[in-house]
């Protein structure tokens, strides 16, 4: 057991699920101030549900007798001992063995379980974005499970299940895996994925009351800077952690996750400058996520200097994606399409170039770039079709979206009975 790599792993799922609060003061400042405890609560909702679904069977789905070594036995259902088993079938002392045999003899099982969790939860809350201010509470936590339990897990077996030979080739695991593309950190599982679903859900509750272009406005910039340096700072974790070791493969990751969004700042307040006359707060701290979310399945397979390109393209590109909405007509509020489904398209499509040994310039082959395609796209079309078909089912019978009477006056007290600001004149 490797103690060093153990407590790496253990503090990259530190760094991760800061990811998911920092992901909900991001959300929180673009959205009206009546509405900011909903916009909040639609994360924090997503890290309880996802975080008990993962230990009960989200775990066992992604990861149980596959490839990738977790302990648990054909006939356990979610971590062992816990749902649907009798725990002496093991007896007490086996499932502490379990716990604590590294995959690989590495690390703990359940401290790659932990890290894999973060991830899962990050991504489903990554979705909600999509659909601020129009809500239900209730609608968004079933929607969450269900996507969860029938998209997510799947997709990131496809893709985080596997087993390296001795050449460090793929020898079994998911079908992403296998078919050779290239996502270290989660471009097509987390970003595409959250994505599309994201697209789908903004079809099927419709636009705002007043959608227009410049008709909302972020009411809080400071809680959106604040967000954004949360998901950098978690972001490290989530980059450089999936080399599940502290280790040259690590620090290429880590320094590429420096790069990246420094240049999709740059890359997204030019283009905003040159648009609009400003580079304004919101602008910088999109352009960091843009760069983010690009570099993510990119992190290990690129030198420095072409993450820079990467970060500079995606910040730019992701600019002028978030006016895709108004030309569409599809409202995406706070504009997850825009930064994550085609930021994740640009990281990931980016490696069949620039890719390290298989990208085009280095072998002068398309293989890498339509290997990329392939899993970029079936993630996008199986995401999208089914969040769309579980969100129409909410929509048409529990309603997942609120009154319009509810929405043009905030819906914090009309969901939760609260609010985010409350003067203290107010309280007399």
């Amino acid at each position: 057991m490797d103690q060093g790599n153990t407590a790496f792993i253990l503090t990259a799922a530190a760094l991760v699920l800061l990811m998911t609060p920092g992901l909900a003061f991001f959300y929180g400042g673009l959205v009206k101030a009546k509405s900011v405890i909903s916009m909040m609560m639609l994360s924090f909702g997503a890290m309880a549900l996802i975080g008990v679904l993962w230990v009960l069977y989200g775990y066992a789905i992604t990861f149980a007798n596959g490839p990738s070594g977790p302990a648990a036995s054909p006939e356990f259902l979610g971590i062992d001992g816990l749902l649907g088993i009798d725990p002496t079938a093991l007896g007490l002392q086996q499932l502490y063995e379990d716990a604590v045999g590294g995959v690989g003899g590495d690390y703990p099982t359940m401290a790659f379980a932990a890290f894999q969790a973060t991830f899962a939860i990050i991504t489903v809350a990554l979705i909600s974005g999509a659909i601020a201010d129009r809500a239900k509470f209730g609608a968004w936590m079933l929607f969450a499970g269900v996507w969860a339990t029938v998209v997510y897990f799947p997709v990131a077996s496809w893709v985080f299940n596997f087993t390296l030979g001795d050449d460090g080739s793929v020898v079994d695991g998911g079908w992403i895996a296998q078919l050779g593309a290239i996502d270290f950190a989660g471009g097509t599982a987390v970003h595409i994925n959250a994505g599309a679903a994201a697209l789908a859900l903004a079809l099927v509750l419709g636009k705002r009351v007043g959608f227009a272009k410049g008709a909302d406005k972020p009411h809080n910039p400071p809680f959106v800077l604040l967000g954004a340096g949360l998901l950098w700072f978690g972001w490290f974790g989530f980059n450089a952690g999936s080399e599940l070791a502290a280790d040259g493969i690590a620090a290429i990751a880590f320094i590429n996750t420096i790069g990246a969004p420094a240049a999709g700042i740059i890359g997204w307040l030019v283009v905003e400058k040159l648009k609009d006359g400003k580079a304004t707060s919101i602008g910088a701290a999109s352009g960091a996520v843009a760069g983010l979310v690009a570099i993510t399945p990119a992190c290990a397979s690129l030198t420095p200097g072409w993450s820079l390109v990467l970060g500079l393209v995606a910040g730019a590109v992701c600019a002028l994606a978030i006016d895709l909405k108004f030309r569409l007509g599809f409202d995406d509020s706070l504009d997850v399409v825009g930064i994550h489904l085609v930021g994740g398209l640009i990281g990931t499509l980016y490696l069949g170039i620039f890719a390290r040994d298989t990208g085009l310039i280095y072998s002068g082959s398309f293989e890498q770039l339509g290997i990329q395609a392939v899993a970029a796209f079936s993630v996008l079309i199986y995401s999208f079709v089914l969040a769309f078909v579980i969100g129409l089912a909410i929509e048409k019978t529990i309603g997942f979206r609120v009154k319009n009477e509810d929405e043009v006056a905030g819906i914090d007290l009309a969901i939760h009975g609260e609010e985010g600001y409350v003067l203290a004149n107010e309280r007399a």
